[in-house]
């Protein structure tokens, strides 16, 4: 009788199920200045100073800006932070 190679084990894992990413959308609120806004963006999602003005034109001009679109720890941590100054935030998935 011959031994051949052992077969290799085969464990059946369950497939990682990639969920559709969520964003971080601030709405305007009229009690912040321009320059408030810009900043806390800033902090909240890296952006420049000119992208942070030119976000903080659209919410005012729309009502509304995505800031931020990616997994959930990084849109709630982004919105926590805007939220910080009293900004209207929602954070949902896409």
């Amino acid at each position: 009788m011959s031994v051949g190679r052992p077969l290799p084990e085969v464990i059946d894992e369950p497939e990682t199920v990639v969920g559709p990413p969520w964003m971080t959308i601030l709405h305007n609120c009229n009690c912040h200045t321009f320059e408030e806004v810009a900043r806390q963006l800033m902090k909240a999602i890296g952006c420049s100073e000119a992208e942070g003005w030119e976000i903080a034109r659209q919410v005012h001009n729309t009502g509304k800006a995505v800031v931020r679109v990616g997994s959930e720890e990084e849109c709630v941590r982004a919105g926590n932070i805007l939220a910080e100054i009293g900004l209207n935030v929602t954070v949902m998935q896409s």
